[in-house]
């Protein structure tokens, strides 16, 4: 009876295990809700920013020397390839957030289609 129970919790337990394994949502469904499609500034990019970036990079702030508040200040580090580099942690830019998690596959993939689509104001 006793090795009949190990049997069965022993089961149980590699079924549950092996149900966990392809549990990243990411991977499971990519682009999931994922809008980087024709991102818009307004609706798409500026809350990313406003999230992730004013906290150091908000004109005035004593944390960065660079202000990523308006448009304007957003589009010269994008065209510049600071913006992209930084959060996508490549090679030559310092990665950002600097004290905190890279951003989603998400949020990156929008704010890269924003740039390829010619950072539009709108």
């Amino acid at each position: 009876m006793v090795h009949r129970t190990i049997k069965i919790w022993s089961f149980l337990a590699v079924i549950l295990l092996a149900g966990c394994y392809y549990d990243v949502e990411e991977e499971l469904y990519p682009n999931n809700g994922c809008a980087s499609t024709n991102p818009s500034y307004a609706s798409n990019v500026l809350p990313i920013i406003e999230a992730n970036c004013y906290a150091c990079h908000k004109t005035g702030s004593v944390l960065s020397s660079v202000s990523l508040e308006g448009y304007e200040k957003l589009k010269a580090a994008a065209q510049n390839g600071s913006l992209l580099g930084s959060i996508k942690h490549a090679s030559g830019y310092s990665p950002m957030p600097q004290s905190g998690a890279k951003l989603s596959d998400c949020n990156i993939s929008i704010i890269e289609s924003w740039i390829n689509n010619g950072i539009p104001n709108n």
